[in-house]
């Protein structure tokens, strides 16, 4: 799973502007998010209570407003207006942190952000496969995705390098993931040209019926299909909380994010790569067999090493499945309903991701950390055994060589 210079020659050049744009925002955000909770309750004195009240506002709100964005860039048939728009909100809100003199200011900054996300989230993916043929959907799903999680872990790289050069001055660390967020607003508008859509297309109204029946079921399945994995892997945030039973400092427990996200970008676009040439239902069954296995490894032991290698399979995990199941949906849904069809994707497989934190949670805090990996493993098994029995989808533009 090399690097091939020809397949990354064909991949669009909005693809990479695209990708480009996601990182540098990602690190803007990434600088922010990641120092924010300790902004909150050491500077602003906000309880831990609250900064969970505020995170759960600012997540949920997101969910709700990536179907109607999705929505809407289907019925007016552009896609970059409505992702740029959520982009420029994203980075119009950073300021609001480093102003932020009370928890209020710090809660509408966090659900301003939040709504550009959903707002961008699903237009962007829609265009994401708008300009992308078929047979390279894949490894395009999977470029922009590794683009993205390097700015996960460089963000938050350079806000601890920065507190550490300012002696802890959260506000001036927020000042300059401003600029970050500015560039990707400005790469975005000048960098990408929408494709012009045929004057013979018709324009849809996607909360139409009989628009909606158009989503198949192989739609639905795919959907249903994400929900599952969300179910199966919960919150990156439970292997924080594992390197800390390993006896990680605090001040170094991020760290495994970045080593999470580290390997996660590396492996996006081969494994993007590969999904275009093999069997999608053998590569998500492959891609929950390591996730089983990262559970087992994260739930056997609280030493150093097998939490290193939890961690490494989890990363691979995510590189393995979260592209190819955004080309999925591409594969499955019709041109003009794919900003809809990603909104209920992503809406579904959030709801999803929040039940399964909050079940982590408990099972966490009554029965301890090994059954909560262990849990995660069971519901691996479930989605696997699911996934066994489902027909494969057709791919279209690939040659699919069964793995499964």
């Amino acid at each position: 799973m090399t690097l091939d210079s020809n397949t990354l020659r064909q991949i669009p050049k909005g693809i990479w502007v695209l990708g480009f744009v996601s990182m540098l925002m990602d690190i803007s955000s990434e600088m922010i998010h990641s120092l924010l909770p300790l902004f909150m309750v050491t500077t602003l004195g906000t309880s831990v209570f609250a900064v969970g009240i505020i995170e759960g506002l600012a997540e949920s709100t997101a969910l709700i407003v990536k179907v109607f964005s999705g929505i809407l860039s289907d019925y007016i048939g552009r896609r970059k207006g409505l992702a740029l728009f959520g982009y420029a909100l994203g980075a119009l809100t950073k300021p609001l942190f480093a102003l932020a003199s009370s928890t209020g200011i710090v809660l509408t900054a966090r659900v301003l952000d939040r709504i550009g996300k959903g707002v961008r989230g699903a237009p962007r993916d829609a265009l994401v496969a708008d300009i992308t043929p078929p047979h390279l959907r894949g490894a395009a799903f999977g470029l922009r995705q590794a683009l993205d999680t390097v700015g996960a872990f460089l963000g938050p790289l350079l806000g601890v390098g920065l507190m550490l050069l300012w002696a802890n001055d959260f506000r001036a660390v927020f000042w300059v993931a401003v600029i970050p967020g500015m560039l990707a607003v400005t790469l975005l508008f000048f960098g990408i040209q929408e494709p012009e859509r045929s004057h013979s297309e018709e324009r849809i109204n996607p909360i139409r019926r009989k628009n909606l029946q158009r989503l198949s079921a192989s739609y639905w399945w795919v959907v249903a299909i994400g929900a599952i994995f969300m179910l199966a892997r919960f919150s990156e945030a439970f292997l924080v909380l594992r390197g800390l039973q390993a006896g990680i400092p605090i001040a170094l427990t991020p760290l495994i994010m970045v080593a999470m996200n580290v390997i996660y970008a590396a492996s996006a676009y081969p494994f993007g790569k590969l999904s275009d040439r093999v069997s999608h239902k053998g590569l998500l069954s492959l891609g929950l067999i390591v996730l089983i296995a990262a559970d087992v490894s994260l739930a056997q032991s609280n030493h150093w090493s097998t939490l290193l290698a939890g961690v490494a399979l989890w990363g691979i995990h995510m590189g393995m499945t979260q592209g190819l199941l955004a080309a999925m949906v591409a594969d499955t849904a019709p041109a003009g309903l794919r900003g809809t069809a990603y909104g209920f994707f992503n809406l579904m497989s959030g709801l999803a991701m929040l039940v399964a934190s909050g079940l982590a949670g408990f099972v966490w805090d009554r029965f301890g950390a090994a059954t909560t990996f262990y849990t995660g493993a069971a519901f691996c098994l479930l989605a696997l055994a699911g996934l066994v029995c489902q027909p494969e989808i057709a791919q279209p533009g690939s040659r699919i060589n069964k793995i499964s």
